[in-house]
């Protein structure tokens, strides 16, 4: 939960718990543990929830009609005002019927039903993250890959093409053609502002090498 920005815990009648192992295990998220709301069952924890979630991969006649995808759930609650609560049930046996009966539609995590079943680590991660992506305004990470845009392109196809025109390249038609071709091969090639600045630079030595013979 902390890794995704999460930090409101609560648990509906949870099992005794080895509070020195919790410990050990939380680290840096002992905060999320400690700060954590306990409830005597589920209706009472969902009690003041203006929308609640439950997750299972099992359907039926009640089991909610309406299920939702960790993505789609998010984009979903991005667009949506006020708090809203996902609610897991245990790692054996998941949400009972009367559970999910508490919740006002229900989501699911696609996989193969080769092995359908997730860990429930897994499964709050996932949730989660798709949260983490929806809801957070994202700060770039150094070093991430992002493609230029087609402004950005253009200027540095006209910087290139511009050096190529000092040496004379364009004695005869064909600049137009080649600024073309320069800006489709690097949106193709999604080239990033780096990664764009390196290559025009290289035609830039090149030129200035090309003068000094």
């Amino acid at each position: 939960m902390k890794n995704m920005g999460l930090t409101r815990l609560r648990l509906a009648s949870p099992h005794p718990l080895d509070l020195e192992k919790l410990h050990s295990r939380a680290v840096n998220a002992r905060d999320i543990w400690e700060n954590a709301q306990i409830f005597g069952n589920l209706a009472e924890a969902v009690a003041d929830c203006p929308i609640v979630i439950g997750t299972t991969r099992r359907r039926g006649n009640y089991r909610k009609n309406v299920s939702m995808t960790p993505r789609t759930l998010a984009a979903w609650l991005s667009e949506r005002p006020g708090p809203a609560a996902i609610v897991f049930g245990n790692e054996r046996t998941g949400l009972e019927d009367a559970e999910l009966e508490l919740c006002n539609f229900a989501s699911h995590i696609p996989v193969s039903e080769a092995c359908p079943s997730l860990n429930l680590s897994h499964a709050v991660q996932l949730y989660a993250y798709e949260l983490f992506l929806a809801l957070e305004q994202q700060l770039p990470v150094k070093g991430e890959w992002s493609p230029i845009n087609q402004a950005e392109i253009a200027a540095h196809v006209s910087s290139i093409t511009d050096t190529l025109a000092s040496l004379g390249f364009y004695k005869n038609p064909g600049r137009e053609e080649q600024t073309r071709f320069l800006h489709d091969v690097i949106a193709r090639a999604g080239l990033g502002e780096r990664e764009c600045r390196y290559f025009g630079e290289i035609i830039t030595k090149a030129a200035r090498l090309g003068t000094l013979r």
